[in-house]
């Protein structure tokens, strides 16, 4: 992956513009998906349900009940994937990572599909799915390192994508065979913000929190990851443990994604590539940003999921793969010249 150096004034007068105007964004489109669903709720109604809440007002108690989690999962989904996708690009230096596309998502959704069809309920199921994402990424990385040449961005690349299709036919196969699970878990295998309850976020935030923390943690040393191994290595950084550190956040936050909302794909790619070439390649300041530009995003493709066929409502996960497969193709085609 080309790393963009950009004088740290530079960097952090960009980074000071785009963050407020980052929460800004977030802001607006809170409001506005607050307010959309089967009765439209305006602007002002949604932020006085917000900040001075009437048990009395009807829209107030739409807002509050109904809406609310499925917003509460949209911002924790979308930053957490954000997160991850900036993580993941560092690691394996490549702006064509992203967690669906390297089977990271189908290796969350297999766990827990088979734990499903096994009768296996738990309530951690996040750390189910990012036990599966952790064991398909390694696998991933083991056959990138071997042969000749060791591993490439190219060998991840393609292994990865091999990878998530051979364990996308395993669960498509379970759930042929299984057609309760099937009934149980279709729409949240497309990717999925409806449904959802309140139990799903909160045993999620543990880990989300644990994944992020860890993101923040080695920050400093992806950036100097991104200098090279040998750099890295005479600048004193145990490679190994940075990145299995960077594995095990990655995991973690794509195994929250998917355990709340389903395989939601694209987002880890567009988020850090908007980021890198609009603002900063400084993964401390990445960070923030992503997040509230992945929640931004993934509102953003909820909305146009829930207005495009009014009243009826498309799978989130759709959206997210409209908007991002023509980005995939537009960098793959600019990456692999």
């Amino acid at each position: 992956m080309t790393v963009i150096t950009m004088a740290p004034g530079y960097r952090r007068s960009r980074f000071a513009l785009a963050l407020p105007i980052s929460l800004l964004l977030v802001c607006i489109l809170t409001v506005l998906h607050l307010g959309i669903g089967a009765r439209t709720i305006g602007p002002q109604t949604v932020i006085q349900a917000l900040f001075h809440f009437d048990v009395k007002n009807f829209d107030h108690r739409i807002i509050v009940s109904l809406r609310l989690l499925r917003l509460t999962a949209a911002l924790l989904v979308g930053a957490a994937l954000g997160i991850a996708g900036v993580l993941l690009q560092a690691l394996i230096r490549n702006p064509l990572g992203e967690p669906h596309i390297l089977g990271l998502n189908a290796g969350a959704a297999f766990a827990v599909v088979v734990c499903t069809a096994l009768g296996i309920t738990s309530a951690s199921q996040s750390l189910i799915a990012a036990g599966g994402a952790a064991a398909l990424f390694s696998l991933v990385i083991t056959l990138s390192s071997a042969g000749r040449g060791g591993l490439t961005p190219l060998k991840v690349m393609l292994c990865g994508v091999a990878l998530s299709a051979m364990v996308s036919s395993l669960t498509a196969a379970i759930l042929i065979l299984d057609e309760q699970t099937l009934l149980a878990m279709r729409t949240w295998l497309v990717g999925d913000l409806a449904g959802i309850r309140w139990e799903m976020v909160h045993h999620a935030l543990i880990p989300l929190v644990v994944g992020l923390v860890l993101a923040i943690s080695i920050a400093p040393s992806m950036n100097i990851l991104a200098l090279g191994d040998n750099m890295a290595r005479g600048l004193g950084v145990n490679l190994l443990r940075i990145r299995l550190i960077a594995m095990v956040a990655i995991a973690l936050l794509c195994g929250v994604a998917v355990s709340i909302a389903g395989p939601l794909g694209f987002i880890g790619l567009l988020i850090p590539n908007i980021i890198r070439r609009l603002v900063t390649d400084d993964i401390r300041l990445m960070l923030p940003l992503a997040a509230l530009l992945g929640a931004s995003v993934l509102l953003l493709a909820d909305i146009i999921a829930r207005l495009l066929l009014a009243p009826q409502e498309l799978a989130t996960g759709i959206m997210t793969a409209l908007i991002g497969a023509p980005v995939f193709v537009f960098i793959a085609s600019r990456f692999l010249k």
